[in-house]
Formats: C-alpha cells, structure tokens, sequence
C-alpha cells in the first residue's frame, strides 16, 4: 500500500496547479454521483468534448472546400511616372528609329467579384467521407475519457472508503485496548499485576494511536485524490454518503470470453483508425484524377488623369469559365504516398490483431486476480475473526491468573496484522473488481 500512497502524491502534485482556477464546493456524494459530478467537471472529459466539438467544425470546414467561394477585391494604383514603351518609328513615318511612347494614364482602379465553384475533386469526395470518421474517432476518444475518468473516480472512491475502514477497525482497537490497559492499571495499583504488564499494554497502545494519526493524513490525502479526479479543488469539503457495508461487490468470476475485445472502446477505435487509413488510401489514389472547376468575375475599372475625375467613367469586365487540372507527371510522389497508404493499413490491421490478443489475455489476468482477491479476502476474514477469539481467550486466561501478558500483547499484535491483512485484501478486491470489469468492457459512459 506504500506504493499506492505514493501514486496519489504525485497525482494532485501535477493537478493542485489545474484546479486553482476552480471554486470550492461543498457536497456529498455517493460513489455513483462522484463519477456523474467527474464527467462535468474533470478537465480531460472537458478537453475531449472540446475536441468533438473542433471535429464537427472540421467536418463542416471540409464541406465548405466545395461550396462556392466569393471574394471581393480593391485596388487603387498612382502612377508617379507612366512606363515608356518602344515602338518603331514607321508607325509615325520616321523608318529606322524608336518612338519613346507612354501608355495609360497617372490614376487608375479596379473594383471587382470573383466566384469559384468547385465541380469534380476526387480528393474532396473522399474528405468528406472521411471527415464523418475523424468525428466517429472523436466520439469514441470521448467515450474512452469518460470510461478511464469513471475507473479512476471509482477506485479513489474505494480507497477513500477502505481508508475509513480501517480507521474504524483502529478506533475499535484503541477503544478496547484502552479498557484493558484501565484495567490493567488498577490491577497492578492493588498489587495483581507487575508494572511490566502496564508498560507492554502502553507500547501498543501509543503504537496503535501513531498509526491512527497515519491513516488520519493518508485518508485525507486519498480523500484529496478523489477530489482531483473527480474535477473538484482539494480545498472543497466533501463527504461520502457509501460505505464499504452498502457496497454490492459481485463475487462471481465471468467465463473466459475470446470475444470480449468487442466490448473495448479501445478496439473500436483502432478499427475507427483503420477506416481513416483506408480512407487516406482512396484520397491518395483520386489524386491521379483530374480535376475540373468553374470560374466566374466581373470587375468596374476606373482610369483618368485627373483624380477629381477618376470614378466619373468607368469600364465593366465580366469573366466566366472552366478549368480542368489534368495531373500528368508527380515525380512518383502520388504513387509512393499510395504504397505508404497500403503499408499504413497493414500496420493498423497487425495492431488489430495485437490488440485483440492483448486483451484476451488482459481479460484472463483480471479474472484470475480478481478470483485470487476473492480467495484471499474470504481467507483474511477468517484470520481476523481467529485473532479475535485468541484475544478474547487470553484475556480470559490472563484474568484468571492462568495466562501471561505476553500472550495478551501478542493477541493484540496478531490480531492488529490480521485487521491490515484484511484491509490490504479488501482495498485489492475492489480494485480488481473494477479492472475485471474493465477489461470485459462492461464500463460504459
């Protein structure tokens, strides 16, 4: 459990600095309400609803590519000195010489329209295609943020509530021990019992009171934990209306199913890459297409000398037509982007099979710790119960005058371990509950 402790730290050392900008809350939740409050609030379900959101843009941007596309455009032009040209003096009846001729005139403007409409692009009809894809990939990227912030909200809730557990079983301990070390006392003030006896029974007690003031911090930092994945700031008070007694973990282990990988979000978006890949293909391949678009503008031009004058006359222009692209000649660029297309696909379908492969097996770990967990916690209940009765009974004995207190320490101690023996294989049981369940893909948001 040191390891575990020390994974919280470094999870709200890197999330105490994102959630400042947060307000501080109150609330209670039971375990099912923290993971609705986590998939408002916490910062990666946030991001990735964003991030569905910038691909319906990009889908609608990629249509747009074919709509028509108009644009205005201006100009004004001063002529501080008008080009000369060259023209051969028979034209002004002196053969054999150059004319030095200025044409136009010092002010001039252009207003003008100008549409473009595109007709026929392989490369487009395959973006748009495409483009629902990408979306379909943001969907499932959201789905597996809001899966992963339930797993993660689900098992800082646990730790919270094994935290108070095992608080409880402390604050029992400490109750009784304090009885006996009373008892203890007044045994040894009339002259029953050696001071030994009451120094033992002190040394576990100050032990017990150091390791309850321990979990006190530990539960508040898993407590902080909870808040950080659940989207909350550490500085908000909250409350946890389950318990470990209210919680229904169901003990029974599913059959081995090879065909569970469909359940997993993360296959599915494998398979959403794949498409895309395929999709990059054919994109690739319509570029050895032509391409055809129309054309259209009409433009105002407005020439004089005089300023004062300039737009009183103007000269229309309207233009319209077709242009075809015809790709002859790439270099080999087009038909090595279609080989790396290919190879591209064949990456993602050997992924598939990894995939798959990796989740069956993750399947069969998951069931046979969880079966493990399930074993061990049955038999830690029952070490704990034993330990309670050989405490009991070496009171009795030692009461009687037939026991030492030695025995009576070292029911004490025994039973302390079994108490944390048991806490260990509870906190491992519901964990692994939520890893089995994850691996089967039975967690949906």
């Amino acid at each position: 459990m040191k390891y575990r402790y020390l994974t919280l730290i470094v999870c709200l050392a890197f999330g105490i600095s994102a959630k400042a900008q947060q307000a501080d809350t109150v609330a209670s939740f039971s375990l099912q309400q923290a993971i609705d409050y986590a998939q408002n609030h916490q910062v990666a379900v946030l991001n990735a609803r964003i991030d569905e959101e910038i691909a319906r843009n990009t889908v609608k941007q990629t249509i747009g590519i074919g709509l028509p596309q108009v644009s205005g455009n201006a100009n004004f032009q001063d002529f501080i000195k008008l080009p000369t040209s060259l023209l051969p003096g028979e034209f002004f009846g002196q053969p054999g010489t150059q004319i030095p001729v200025q044409f136009g005139v010092k002010y001039q403007s252009l207003v003008g329209l100008e549409l473009n409409q595109l007709l026929f692009d392989g490369s487009y009809l395959v973006g748009i295609q495409a483009s629902k894809t990408y979306k379909e990939l943001s969907n499932k990227n959201l789905k597996r943020t809001r899966i992963e912030t339930a797993v993660a909200v689900t098992k800082a809730y646990y730790s919270v509530l094994v935290s108070n557990e095992q608080l409880s079983l402390l604050d029992a301990n400490l109750d009784r021990l304090g009885k006996s070390l009373n008892d203890t006392e007044a045994m040894f003030k009339n002259g029953f019992v050696e001071k030994i006896d009451v120094d033992r029974l002190t040394v576990l007690k100050n032990n017990l009171e150091t390791e309850r003031e321990n979990v006190i911090r530990l539960l508040a930092l898993n407590l902080n934990l909870l808040k950080f994945q659940m989207g909350m700031t550490v500085n908000s008070k909250l409350t946890l209306t389950d318990s470990i007694a209210g919680l229904q973990v169901e003990q029974s282990v599913a059959l081995s199913d090879s065909t569970a990988y469909r359940n997993r979000i993360e296959y599915s978006l494998l398979e959403t890459q794949k498409k895309l890949n395929e999709f990059d293909l054919k994109r690739y391949k319509s570029q050895f297409l032509p391409s055809l678009s129309a054309f259209g503008s009409t433009s105002q031009s407005f020439q004089s000398n005089d300023f004062s004058q300039l737009f009183k006359t103007n000269f229309p222009s309207t233009i319209i037509g077709l242009r075809l692209s015809v790709p002859i000649i790439s270099g080999g660029i087009k038909l090595n982007q279609v080989r790396n297309a290919k190879l591209a696909i064949l990456k993602t379908e050997n992924d598939l099979i990894n995939l798959q492969n990796g989740i069956n097996l993750e399947v069969d770990q998951a069931q046979t710790t969880f079966l493990n967990s399930l074993k061990s916690l049955d038999n830690q209940k029952r070490n704990m119960d034993l330990a309670q009765e050989v405490l009991r009974v070496s009171k009795i004995k030692y009461g009687e005058g037939v026991g030492s207190s030695i025995e009576v320490t070292t029911a004490e101690t025994s039973l302390k371990e079994a108490q944390n023996n048991y806490i260990n294989a509870l906190y491992d049981l519901m964990i692994n509950r939520v890893n089995m369940d994850k691996a089967l893909g039975r967690i949906n948001y």
